[in-house]
């Protein structure tokens, strides 16, 4: 008779969050120790109830002057009182995420109630969810949104996450296109510099439905975000990028699976990262094609910027394809500033500091050119431009 391996003892951390956290031994995790590097016991996030307080980090938003329909979540939790709700469909409940892995579960036991918001048509203007925490004491958050978009329908959806205080958030998204359907999407990860943020993005493709898919990473001392695209239906298109601007001992890693179930499908993956001082960058993408996924068009790459010798950046591209009429790729690539063109800008009276910045911008300028919203790209460049402010010295 054998005897099955004693279950792992609960760290103080996990007994508190109320489920396990993965640990490098998973492969996923290899260069995200959560067992390890999460320690705090963090307590469940209390409802908030001062309005005034909300309102003020509202109006502090980045993207508090642009004119969009703004549904607001605090602690995990919609609130009404500062949402736009006239004409939107929304009820309570969501289907479940189609993966099952850690994130998933840990949402499944912080997420108090799941919403799910449906599209139908051409919506007046961009859609913000906007999700804020506030944590008076170390406390964990999660919050689960679901949005349906129609058949033939076209979005603009703007997800922004930003808080005050030691907390850890664990957001997820899912998101259905129905046949036909346009659906451009911007994420700016934006939490507060203590924060954990723990994200899942599960987004699925219906016949000739086109997606694209932008996320902003800067905020956070500790950041993992794991995002499928899943085509369900035959001539869908999908553009995932993303930007990385980190600094100080920041740590980022994005898990991006695509998976191709269906013929005559496209798809690209562009993630452009900067890191400084001893920031650490992960990208793990996984092109995954069906046995009758013929005719499939994937292409996959991720690029890093470092801007010191401390910064790190830690690649793994894979491809798993079961098709044999197919076009796949992938590529990673990571360095220091070119040092000809450093040359050449400041041999053109350009200052060091300002010709750092202008090759900086250059580098993510391809993943932010890809934003089809003026207002919200001009929201990215002010902050880029912020940013580079500080790390171009």
């Amino acid at each position: 008779m054998t005897t099955a391996a004693p279950a792992a003892v609960l760290t103080p951390a996990e007994m508190a969050i109320g489920t396990p956290l993965p640990s490098r031994r998973q492969e996923d995790w290899k260069w995200t120790d959560l067992r390890r590097r999460i320690e705090t016991p963090y307590e469940r996030a209390a409802a908030v109830a001062d309005a005034a307080r909300v309102a003020k980090l509202i109006a502090a938003d980045p993207l508090a002057k642009l004119p969009l329909r703004r549904v607001v979540f605090v602690n995990g939790v919609l609130d009404r009182t500062h949402s736009d709700l006239a004409g939107l469909t929304l009820t309570t409940g969501a289907p479940d995420l189609t993966e099952d892995e850690p994130l998933a579960t840990m949402n499944a036991t912080l997420a108090d109630a799941a919403v799910t918001l449906a599209i139908s048509g051409a919506a007046d203007r961009p859609l913000h969810l906007m999700f804020l925490t506030l944590a008076d004491t170390p406390a964990a958050v999660g919050a689960r949104v679901h949005v349906s978009v129609a058949d033939g329908a076209a979005l603009h959806l703007i997800e922004s996450h930003r808080g005050v205080g030691q907390y850890l958030a664990n957001p997820a998204l899912s998101l259905a296109l129905g046949k036909g359907a346009a659906v451009n999407r911007a994420k700016l990860e934006l939490e507060d510099a203590a924060a954990t943020h723990l994200a899942i993005a599960d987004m699925t493709l219906a016949a000739h439905a086109v997606l694209r898919d932008f996320t902003l990473t800067s905020g956070a001392a500790l950041n993992r975000q794991n995002g499928r695209v899943t085509f369900a239906g035959e001539g869908a298109d999908a553009r995932v990028t993303g930007a990385y601007l980190l600094g100080g001992s920041q740590h980022a890693d994005t898990r991006l699976v695509v998976d191709h179930q269906v013929p005559r499908c496209v798809s690209r993956e562009v993630f452009k990262c900067v890191m400084d001082g001893a920031a650490r960058g992960v990208f793990q993408g996984k092109v995954i094609v069906a046995r009758d996924a013929q005719k499939t068009d994937g292409k996959q790459s991720s690029h890093a910027l470092l801007l010191s010798e401390q910064a790190e950046f830690d690649a793994k591209p894979e491809l798993e394809i079961y098709a044999d009429d197919v076009v796949c790729g992938h590529g990673a690539t990571s360095g220091d500033l070119d040092h000809d063109h450093m040359f050449y800008l400041m041999s053109r009276g350009i200052p060091h500091d300002e010709a750092k910045a202008m090759l900086i911008a250059a580098f993510v300028g391809e993943v932010f050119d890809g934003v089809d919203h003026e207002g919200l790209k001009g929201v990215l460049t002010a902050f880029a431009e912020n940013w580079l402010a500080t790390h171009t010295r």
